[in-house]
Formats: structure tokens, sequence, C-alpha cells
């Protein structure tokens, strides 16, 4: 477990260039609930992460659904929501609700219920569901970890990206169990690896490997500066816990508590391990659809495939049924 790393001078430097002292500034707050807010109440930082990489999105809804034109979203309806009405839905640390609204549009929902602690974010949510005309949809500002889940309420209640930024895992899924109708639903979009991000050697020599063999610098060139990515060496937990304390503050105890408490409907590895760090910051590189990208990308797709045959995926996309009530969809 690394203390600090030299990415986190990188990064450090990268959202100061980006967003100006004040980003700096955000952070000196001795509350560590504030310095989180300030983490998610700022809306469109997203350029520099590898989920922006439209083909990466493909490959999600390839390993998911097994097209990769379905999203997961409409993989659930097709699969499992078919010929029902009346649905409710609960999502938990929303943000701005995008997948949330995606549901919503099935005429099998009844109610979709976005909750987060970001009034920000829940602000721009009802504005969009609002300009959708998704009149079946609710906001709460709310802390999670304080939410009172009525019992037997909920057909499904959603984590997208979300569990792995709460502390007391197994109780809050002791209330997503209360909280869910007999045949409900519990789905994760989750990073489930190690706590605070923390890479292992191995991986990080992988994708070390990668950068120098398989990627030109002209595609190495970071977003908004005029540096190059040469190598990764990783994040340390003291910036981790300066610039968000919820950020995987728990994310290695998520699997094992949702097993503890839930049988596994279905659960697939999305990968993630090897592209998170590979792309950070240079993810705007590969946003065009051309023949050189698209080998390259095909190339590195393959080689995480791989690792991840041998490899527990740090990403898993999972759907689970309480350990009372399992049911056979195949």
């Amino acid at each position: 477990m690394s203390l600090i790393t030299f990415d986190d001078v990188i990064e450090t430097y990268v959202k100061v260039y980006h967003r100006g002292f004040r980003y700096l500034f955000t952070k000196l707050s001795f509350s560590k609930k504030q310095r989180t807010k300030s983490t998610f109440n700022t809306i469109g930082n997203d350029s520099a992460n590898y989920w922006i990489i439209p083909r990466v999105r493909q490959r999600w809804n390839m390993l998911i659904s097994g097209d990769d034109s379905i999203s997961y979203e409409e993989y659930v309806v097709r699969k499992y929501l078919n010929g029902k009405n009346g649905l409710s839905l609960l999502s938990l640390g929303s943000g701005i609700c995008s997948h949330e609204m995606l549901f919503a549009k099935h005429s099998c929902f009844r109610s979709v219920k976005c909750v987060d602690f970001s009034e920000n974010i829940i602000d721009k949510a009802k504005q969009k569901a609002q300009e959708q005309g998704l009149a079946n949809m609710e906001f709460e500002t709310s802390d999670v970890n304080d939410l009172i889940i009525p019992p037997n309420t909920y057909n499904i209640i959603l984590f997208h990206s979300s569990l792995h930024h709460f502390k007391n895992i197994p109780e809050l899924l002791a209330k997503v169990r209360i909280g869910l109708k007999d045949d409900g639903f519990l789905i994760i979009n989750e990073y489930v690896g190690p706590n605070r991000l923390q890479i292992k050697r191995t991986p990080l020599n992988v994708i070390n490997r990668i950068i120098l063999n398989e990627i030109p610098e002209k595609y190495r060139k970071r977003f908004i500066t005029n540096t190059y990515k040469n190598r990764v060496s990783g994040s340390g937990v003291l910036r981790m816990i300066i610039t968000d304390p919820s950020e995987a503050v728990e994310s290695s105890r998520i699997i094992p508590s949702i097993r503890n408490g839930f049988d596994v409907v279905e659960e697939k590895k999305l990968g993630g391990d090897l592209l998170m760090w590979l792309f950070k910051d240079i993810s705007h590189n590969f946003l065009n659809d051309n023949s050189e990208t698209n080998v390259i990308l095909d190339k590195v797709f393959q080689i995480e495939d791989d690792y991840l045959k041998g490899n527990d995926g740090n990403f898993v996309f999972g759907i689970y049924q309480s350990k009372k009530m399992s049911l056979d969809y195949e």
C-alpha cells in the first residue's frame, strides 16, 4: 500500500491546471463529508476517464448482454421484467441519474427514486428528468447511511458506481434486503476491488508494458496538458483520503457481504482492471472511430481479457436476490 505516488503528483497538477487553485481549496476542509461533496458537486469533468471512450461502453454492453448495442438497463428489462408492470426502483448514490432515467423510460416502472447527498447533482437530475418528461421519477437529497428504507417496497435496488463509496457495507446491505420485495433484485455495476484503489504489482507491470509497447506516443498526450503518459504508478492512500474520503473506502467487502445475504442470479466481470489505469488522462485520444485507434483498442481489450481469465475482476455487474427468494431465469 503506497502513501503517495508519482501519479498523485500528476493527478494534482492536471486537476489544478483544469479547474484552477479553487480545486485545492475545496480539499482543505477538515470535514470528510464536505471533501467528498466537493468531488461530486462538480459536473462535467469526466474528460480524462476511460469510460468516455465509446468502444469501452460497447465492450461493457457486450460483456453484460452479449450485444454491444444493448445496455444493461435494456438487458435487465428484457430478461427479468418482461410482462411486469407497476414496478418500483430505488437507486442509492444515484449521481446525475442517467442510468435511472433509462429505466424510467420503460412503462413497466411506476416509480424510479434517486437518492444522493449532493444537492447540486440532484437538482441537475431533476431538471433532466423534467426535460425528458419522466413523470415517474422521484428525487431525494439524503445521506444513504441515514436513510430509512421502508420494508418490502422495491422491486429493484440499484447501485451504479456508488456502493464502493459507502462504509458499513454489511449493515447497508441488510437495509437493502429489508427494502426489497420477496422477489426483488439487488443490481450492482460496481468497483469491487482493493480498498482505496490500491493496485497490485502484477497488473501494474502489465499496464506499463502496454503503455510502452502498444500505445504510440501521440496517443499518450495527457488531457489539456503538453505532457505525455509514459508509466503508471497507481494512487497513493494519502491523496485518496484527502480528495475523496469515500473513494473505495470498503470496496473489498462488497462481494463477500453480498454473497452472505444474497444468492447470485448472474455476475459478470466488466474489465477495467487494466483499462481504468491505462487510459486515465489519455482517453480523449480514443474518442474518434478510426482504424489506428481501433487496432490499439482491440489489442488492449484482448490483453485485459487474457488477464481476467486468471484474476478476479475489480469491476462487476451483478444481479442478486435475497437468500430467502431466488428464482431461475434461464
